[in-house]
């Protein structure tokens, strides 16, 4: 099993009518899968520095009848470059992004997502395992990404192995 999105979810909890913050969107799988979670109520904000990668989510989502879904070019790197307002997200995904954050990126990057997350919010961090032959250059293990969470105000809830490549972390700020 590579990354399974909709199990991943699942131990977020999300419900009808909550805002959700996917991260890094890029094909749109989280975006998607909580765009069905949170029913017309809710909303998904799939943010994503690749504009067609957006369009692609947008054109998906839209002949899957799914249109809770609203699509951001945004910068992950910097505070505020998500372009949401403050403590309006009940949950944030960051699936397969932590690891393309410039490393002396990495403390704003958590400090977005605590940004724009309402208290007592919770964040699903998805990422590669360090180490495996298909583990990407800069992936960090799940211990190091709970520290640089847990230094920047979030609180460690669970780990649990996310597909036979990837970590997953639920963290709450």
């Amino acid at each position: 099993m590579f990354s399974e999105p909709a199990a991943n979810i699942a131990k977020l909890g999300l419900v009808e009518g909550m805002k959700v913050v996917d991260l890094g969107a890029g094909s749109g799988f989280y975006s998607i899968e909580s765009g069905r979670r949170v029913g017309a109520s809710g909303r998904v904000y799939a943010i994503d520095i690749q504009k067609d990668l957006l369009e692609r989510l947008r054109s998906i989502s839209s002949a899957q009848g799914i249109r809770n879904i609203e699509v951001i070019v945004g910068d992950l790197e910097k505070i505020g470059g998500t372009k949401l307002r403050e403590s309006m997200a009940d949950r944030v995904i960051a699936s397969n992004i932590l690891f393309q954050i410039e490393i002396s990126k990495r403390d704003d990057f958590v400090l977005e997502i605590k940004r724009v997350l309402k208290t007592g919010g919770k964040v699903l961090v998805v990422d590669w395992e360090p180490g495996g032959s298909m583990s990407p250059k800069n992936s960090i293990s799940s211990a190091e990404t709970r520290i640089l969470f847990e230094k920047n105000g979030f609180v460690w809830e669970q780990s649990f192995p996310a597909g036979d490549h990837h970590y997953g972390l639920i963290l709450s700020r």
